[in-house]
């Protein structure tokens, strides 16, 4: 299945109701990602940008998945890249101990 990456840009100033749905938005996410559907998530420490990586079909599925998150409508920006390679060290074997 294709991966995806998603680069979000949020609001500079983060009101009340964007406050009020992080931990809707924060579960949603924990469950994508026990799900595997969602490989990796995280936010600059400015708060200013997010990034998401995503297993779907195709685009508009990551579309569509984004579009359910309940932050989205605050967010500024959305862009998607199809990747071509993803490799990271957390989907590799864990290194063998002979302890």
């Amino acid at each position: 299945m294709p991966t995806f990456v998603v680069s979000v840009r949020l609001p500079d100033a983060l009101d009340e109701e964007f406050v009020a749905r992080i931990p809707r938005h924060r579960a949603f996410v924990n469950q994508l990602l026990a799900e595997h559907v969602m490989e990796t998530y995280a936010v600059s420490a400015d708060r200013g940008r997010g990034w998401m990586t995503v297993h779907a079909e195709n685009e508009a599925s990551v579309r569509a998945l984004v579009g359910r998150l309940p932050l989205f409508e605050f967010y500024v920006d959305v862009e998607i890249d199809e990747l071509f390679i993803f490799d990271s060290s957390s989907a590799r074997f864990p290194a063998i101990s002979l302890n």
